[in-house]
């Protein structure tokens, strides 16, 4: 078993934090099998919330899934103490997000979408269902009356330590 968190790094303007959105928030992913080298073609997603037994009884994991080259039963989890928000503090500074647990799986790649939560520096006001596409956002914040964005995103998997 692998540990593998995702680590981001951003530049925060008038921003205290950027978070997903809870248990239900879906990490969207593209996995390679650790035995043979095979790249999943489609994104999939993993949530806190799922939920999948393992093969012969041997627990549960957030996602199992079969290899489609070697047929080898993989799997993955996220490690709950381990999903952080980025915040203002961590501007320009690289910060592992999510943890997962990975057994089989590896993941290389990573889709931001939507359904993050933003709140503004001065704390009157918190935006939902954020959509980071583009690797950015802008917005403006009317009761502080000053500008909020998200940019020069980047990500990148690391191995975490035990």
């Amino acid at each position: 078993m692998v540990k593998i968190g995702l680590e981001f790094k951003a530049c925060l303007e008038n921003v205290k934090s950027l978070r997903s959105s809870g248990k239900d928030f879906r990490w969207f992913l593209k996995f390679r099998c650790s035995n043979c080298g095979e790249v999943t073609a489609n994104w999939q997603y993993v949530t806190e919330e799922m939920s999948a037994d393992l093969k012969g009884g041997r627990g549960q994991a957030n996602l199992v899934e079969k290899c489609k080259m070697c047929a080898r039963d993989n799997s993955i989890s996220i490690i709950e103490d381990r999903v952080q928000p980025y915040t203002s503090e961590d501007h320009l500074k690289s910060k592992v997000v999510v943890g997962f647990e990975c057994r089989g799986l590896e993941p290389i790649d990573f889709d931001l979408r939507s359904g993050w939560e933003v709140e503004s520096n001065s704390s009157t006001k918190s935006f939902s269902d954020v959509d980071l596409k583009d690797h950015e956002w802008y917005e403006y914040d009317d009761i502080a009356n000053e500008s909020i964005s998200i940019t020069e995103f980047t990500f990148k998997f690391v191995k975490l330590k035990k």
